[in-house]
């Protein structure tokens, strides 16, 4: 894929991957790095951390759109969702908050399916997510693109949760999960790196796990 091969040597040297020396313990992770990062205690529960609100949005109602440094911008209803392929991946979820959860199965849209239906610009660099409930955060197009950053709507073989951020959420397992927005509804693709929530008020902008990089 063309898209894919724009950013093959980035995504290949992003620090989940590529990193020489990884904070963490533990066997190897499915990319190499320590299956648990630094700081952070296995858990078997799915805490749930969000701005105190939960959006309940029917799936006649619900929309995703995706716009900003892009060819072809586009509205996706749910139904349009549903039937772009769908990919079933098993990835772990890193919680800024110290937590790790391993082994989730997850069944979604890929992001970079969804960035091949609406081919970024060259002048694309990173993306920024919004959710229903305000939030937003920012993401490289590198790691963006890497073939397990989901926007999920199945967990476990079930409807992902409301309180999970159903009906569809964005994950990133090999960023902290803060960098997947919760209840999705859009998705701008920018030309420069902008600050989402979190990272107006500290967070990283980069968020890698196996560095303990938590906070700007």
């Amino acid at each position: 894929m063309r898209l894919k091969a724009r950013f093959e040597e980035k995504i290949k040297n992003s620090p989940s991957i590529a990193d020489e020396k990884p904070m963490g313990q533990g066997d190897l992770n499915r990319h190499g790095m320590p299956i648990i990062p630094v700081g952070q205690t296995l858990t078997e529960k799915w805490p749930v951390l969000d701005l105190g609100y939960h959006p309940k949005i029917e799936l006649k109602n619900w929309r995703l759109k995706i716009d900003g440094e892009v060819e072809n911008p586009v509205l996706l209803t749910w139904e349009d969702f549903m039937n772009l392929p769908q990919t079933e991946d098993t990835s772990d979820f890193h919680c800024v908050t110290t937590w790790s959860k391993l082994n989730m199965p997850w069944k979604g849209v890929s992001l970079m399916d969804l960035a091949a239906l609406v081919q970024p610009k060259d002048s694309a660099t990173h993306i920024m997510c919004y959710g229903y409930d305000t939030y937003t955060t920012n993401v490289s197009i590198e790691e963006a693109l890497k073939p397990d950053v989901l926007l999920a709507h199945t967990v476990y073989d079930e409807p992902l949760a409301l309180e999970h951020g159903g009906p569809v959420r964005m994950i990133t397992p090999q960023l902290y999960a803060w960098k997947g927005s919760k209840w999705i509804k859009r998705i701008e693709f920018l030309d420069k790196n902008k600050r989402g929530f979190w990272e107006e008020r500290g967070y990283s902008n980069t968020a890698y796990p196996w560095r303990n990089d938590r906070y700007s």
